[in-house]
């Protein structure tokens, strides 16, 4: 609530300042923009402004002011464990309020002009609570009177940004479970060998029935290739895990399979061709004269 000199004075200055806001609540440190505008209509209707304000109800009593710039005084200054503690009012209204308590705290809310001393001992025993604690640092804070960031800095200070907040160590694992670890590991390098082992019986069978060499590179065997290597190697291997490690296709290694099964349809016309041949010393036929022109 301002009194009547206050919000005649704030006219005043707004008309001599040739009606600019900001200028006006700058010099001034109030009111807020439509207060200001409000009073100026007002004051153009009447040439003047009543003497009695009726402003609202304050949201805060006196009784929760004066509370709340108490504990900010007791508790190093800190605007944010008021807040937190008391639950009220908002970051603007205690502003306001400390700075109508506190004129030489204007400029800087947060702490004093006089930064605040505290004691070697206190500091370490804070920094110790701190680090070795089973509650929360707030509560911590709490118990030395002082508000968190402070404890925070008190440990920045005695132990380095680098050091850890807290020591407290996690709770070893429970023997199963450090068994059912090593049993994931065990199946994990289980895994690995038979994987290990499919490639080298791989590599083995495509010297062994296509004649290739050991360091052949089995992603360029031809698909009929592959379908012989993996038929060599069933009886060890499942199919999904051949056709995998080969990149074949299932309905491609089924359709060389059964071309395969079907045969040569030439085999006994081949076969006649070769008797011929070998029973006619090896002879293709009658040696064709050259022709003259």
């Amino acid at each position: 609530m301002y009194s009547y000199e206050d919000r005649i004075r704030a006219v005043e200055l707004y008309i001599k300042l040739g009606r600019r806001v900001r200028p006006t609540i700058r010099q001034l440190g109030y009111p807020t923009k439509n207060s200001l505008k409000g009073w100026y209509n007002e004051y153009q209707q009447k040439l003047d402004l009543p003497a009695g304000y009726a402003g609202r109800r304050p949201k805060f009593s006196k009784e929760q002011k004066a509370a709340a710039i108490e504990h900010y005084l007791a508790h190093d200054r800190c605007i944010a464990a008021t807040m937190r503690a008391l639950g009220y009012p908002c970051r603007g209204t205690l502003t306001a309020w400390i700075r109508e308590a506190l004129p030489e705290a204007r400029r800087r809310v947060v702490g004093s002009t006089v930064r605040r001393r505290y004691s070697g001992e206190l500091m370490q025993a804070g920094v110790m609570e701190l680090c070795t604690r089973e509650e929360s640092a707030q509560a911590v804070a709490d118990k030395f009177g002082v508000c968190r960031p402070t404890l925070y800095n008190w440990k920045n200070q005695l132990l380095g940004r680098e050091a850890p907040a807290s020591m407290k160590r996690t709770n070893p694992s429970s023997p199963s479970q450090e068994r059912d670890e090593l049993e994931r590991q065990v199946e994990s390098l289980r895994r690995e060998v038979r994987q290990l082992r499919l490639e080298q019986d791989l590599l083995n069978k495509a010297n062994e029935l296509l004649k290739k060499g050991l360091g052949v590179d089995l992603q360029l065997l031809s698909n009929r290739e592959k379908t012989l290597l993996i038929d060599a190697l069933r009886e060890h291997y499942g199919l999904p895990e051949l056709l995998a490690q080969l990149d074949l296709a299932r309905s491609s290694y089924f359709y060389h399979r059964a071309r395969a099964a079907v045969g040569d349809k030439y085999l006994k016309v081949r076969q006649s061709i070769t008797d011929i041949f070998e029973s006619n010393h090896r002879c293709y036929g009658y040696a064709r004269a050259p022709s003259h022109h």
